[in-house]
């Protein structure tokens, strides 16, 4: 499966994107959303045995940009607020990483299943005010972001919008979209961006972000015909866990959305598992049913898979690989959910060697990818 795998890699390097030119920028990347909460529970991260600021070795073993979540009146704890991610952009630009500010436009998680109105605004009914608010929020956010010379190179407008943002915690509808209810809040948070460029004078890339690709054709296309308009970027989140996309397709599939929608594409949520082992009491959310044939749950088969995808991303025309939350290492913080991490076995860290890091770093290497 693997040799076959390799031929369509070369077959689709030559049918999608040629040889790859080697001064074009590939974005290397990690949300690193989660550091500043775990540090504060006392988590810490290791190279060789010493413990290391994390940024630091994210920037030294090659990242190019940190992805970090923005949520309006965090209802968790205080991360994730304005404050908070003030921190981990100052942090990422020390190391000289490029910064992706990912705007949920909710208090807490924002996904497929779920885009919650913030509190703030749950009582507006009058979708002007409402759009209004999430233009001068998203505003705000960036022109305070930039006096603190802090302004990100890109900008999500929500979260795996696959379903309308901003809808009543008590009345979520996943199976039916109000596209012109919809397309005039995405377009408030665009012409925000827009207006902070205007204002500071610095290019702000937009991204749109759908999770899996196979939802992206449907989604985009309705959003075209309500009038979504002035963004430069699709994103896409793509687990196989939960893909009906085989993985060997992801460059037909990026490929495909280029020519149809003419947008700049990049992978910017992926994980996988280096063991099926867990480090504490919460349980982790990748297990057997995430592995997919040939990259098995060793920190070998993590690698082999994100170099594959990453190669895979670059042959259909994509821009690059962010991996989500390499770095929610087990600590002694809670969630909603338990005591720990529900991820410490897709983190780029062994639980197990005291969070000594591991051979995922080599993806950041972009030489192994032209």
């Amino acid at each position: 499966m693997k040799l076959f795998i390799r031929v369509l890699l070369l077959a689709g390097i030559t049918t999608f994107a040629g040889c790859r030119n080697e001064t074009k920028k590939i974005y290397l990347g990690a949300d690193l959303s989660y550091v500043n909460e775990i540090e504060s529970c006392g988590g810490v991260y290791r190279c060789d045995g010493k413990i290391v600021d994390p940024f630091r070795l994210f920037g030294k073993k090659g990242a190019n940009i940190v992805r970090v979540r923005l949520w309006h009146t965090p209802e968790i704890n205080e991360f994730c607020g304005f404050e908070d991610v003030k921190r981990t952009i100052s942090r990422a630009k020390e190391h000289r990483m490029e910064v992706l500010l990912d705007f949920h436009y909710s208090d807490t998680w924002a996904d497929p299943q779920h885009q919650v109105i913030p509190r703030a605004w749950e009582n507006i009914d009058n979708l002007a005010v409402l759009g209004d608010s999430l233009f001068q929020f998203t505003l705000k956010t960036l022109l305070n972001l930039e006096k603190e010379h802090l302004m990100p190179e890109m900008v999500q407008v929500g979260n795996e919008v696959n379903i309308e943002i901003m809808q009543p915690a008590d009345k979520m509808v996943i199976d039916s979209i109000n596209w012109e209810r919809n397309v005039f809040l995405l377009n408030k948070g665009i012409e925000a961006v827009r207006e902070a460029e205007k204002t500071t004078g610095k290019s702000i890339q937009i991204m749109m972000h759908i999770a899996q690709p196979e939802n992206a054709f449907w989604w985009f296309e309705s959003a075209f015909k309500a009038g979504l308009h002035e963004f430069q970027w699709i994103g896409l989140s793509y687990y196989p866990k939960w893909s009906v996309y085989p993985f060997h397709r992801i460059p037909q599939a990026i490929d495909s959305l280029k020519k149809l929608f003419h947008k700049k594409v990049m992978i910017v949520e992926t994980a996988y598992p280096h063991t099926l082992d867990n480090a504490d009491n919460a349980g982790n959310i990748l297990g057997e049913e995430a592995l997919i044939p040939d990259f098995p749950a060793t920190p070998e088969g993590q690698l082999d898979y994100l170099v594959h995808l990453t190669r895979f991303t670059l042959a259909g025309g994509g821009e690059g690989v962010i991996y989500w939350e390499p770095a929610w290492i087990s600590s002694g913080c809670n969630t909603p959910w338990g005591h720990g991490s529900h991820w410490d076995n897709a983190t780029f860290f062994d639980a197990f060697r005291q969070n000594e890091h591991l051979q995922a770093f080599e993806f950041f290497d972009p030489k192994q990818y032209y």
